[in-house]
């Protein structure tokens, strides 16, 4: 599998030695449970976590107890719409607006627009210019906004501080919802200049192991009640249900919101992505190579821009995943399909696009022999 170019890492990346050596110098050395028991070892791994949690919040320029641990975006995203409902349920209130953008991936989106109480909310598009960028002006007012950092088949960063301050003008209660999940491998992430609610990324797109994601909470003690529940997060019960009186206590945030066992070795093999990331941010002059390669085959019809952080692209004349294999049986690995991303490809009028994405290890001569390979395909 040597021969093989990757050129997939906005789906995935592909890990840091450093990365494999933290995973499994804890596994032979240092494993334990995290927040189950009080013996030296258990002890030594809480302190880990502890670290791994305040380097996350460092990456972002958050507080520790603001970071939460779940499996991934998709994870994360799923579990604000939950956070988000109980409050509105609590309150009752109706005739929310929740705005979306077709920008958005489907962990985005759906869980907004499927699990959110129809009765308490409907759905409005954010507006995009003719460039795929979200634009600030005329923004219907919202009382939640999500925003999609940087599409992950466009590749171009959003403005999500402008975005979240015009959000805020027409109404200053808007909840504000990131993802980052695609942003964060490019450039460094500021939660308190975006100053957005909520914002969630995963650890495999960065380097990190998979089943871990980052899920970030600007006032944590603000959502009363977890959306998840188990070991770990309760500090009291009083009464029972069996006698309709049963009365809880939640753990502070983080706590309250990580029940049942962390997946501790994807924690800690974190700060070692992030400091390797930090130093080695994706090469995009191999991105604008292959755009100027590539644009000169009349049948590769790109669209996304020389800027972007990737490329995406159709063939005239040929079905994308019959492209897909054929790149594929020459040793080039990128993505084909929809991305999880219908509403911007509706847009295109294109069922299915390939993408190239390039990660920290790509160099130059990946570039040139992708072309190469795409090049012998595409005539």
């Amino acid at each position: 599998m040597n021969n093989i170019i990757y050129l997939d890492s906005a789906a995935s990346a592909l890990k840091p030695e450093s990365v494999i050596a933290a995973e499994c110098d804890f596994l032979r050395h240092d494993y334990a449970n995290a927040g189950r028991g009080i013996c030296a070892r258990a002890s030594n791994v809480d302190d880990m976590v502890a670290k791994a949690r305040a380097r996350a919040a460092q990456f972002i320029n958050a507080r520790p107890d603001q970071i939460v641990f779940t499996s991934g975006t998709t994870d994360g995203m799923n579990r604000i719409v939950h956070i988000i409902n109980d409050c509105v349920c609590r309150a009752g209130i109706k005739n929310k607006t929740v705005m979306v953008s077709d920008l958005d991936h489907h962990s985005a989106r759906l869980p907004f627009e499927l699990l959110y109480d129809s009765d308490l909310c409907k759905i409005v598009l954010c507006p995009m210019d003719d460039k795929y960028n979200l634009m600030c002006s005329d923004l219907p007012r919202a009382d939640v906004f999500v925003i999609t950092a940087m599409s992950n088949v466009m590749g171009v960063a959003q403005d999500v501080a402008g975005l979240i301050a015009a959000a805020r003008r027409k109404n200053p209660d808007v909840i504000t919802v990131v993802d980052a999940a695609q942003y964060v491998v490019h450039d460094e992430i500021d939660v308190q200049k975006w100053d957005c609610d909520f914002m969630c990324f995963s650890a495999h797109k960065i380097g990190a192991d998979t089943g871990l994601g980052i899920m970030y909470m600007k006032n944590p003690e603000r959502w009363v009640s977890p959306d998840k529940f188990g070991g770990g997060m309760i500090s009291k019960i009083t009464g029972s249900a069996v006698e309709h009186n049963v009365m809880f206590q939640w753990e502070n945030a983080p706590a309250k919101f990580e029940a049942g066992t962390l997946p501790v070795t994807q924690i800690i093999g974190l700060p070692a992505a992030m400091d390797y990331l930090s130093a080695n941010r994706p090469n995009l002059d191999l991105i604008k190579y292959l755009y100027d390669r590539l644009s000169e085959n009349a049948r590769i019809k790109i669209i996304t821009s020389r800027d972007a952080a990737l490329l995406t692209f159709y063939i005239d004349g040929m079905h994308i995943l019959d492209f897909g294999a054929l790149v594929g049986a020459r040793g080039l690995c990128l993505r084909v399909g929809n991305m999880c991303a219908s509403w911007i490809h509706k847009a295109f009028g294109v069922a299915g696009t390939a993408r190239i994405s390039v990660g920290s290890t790509n160099t130059m001569d990946d570039a040139v022999r992708a072309a190469d390979i795409i090049e012998s395909v595409v005539k």
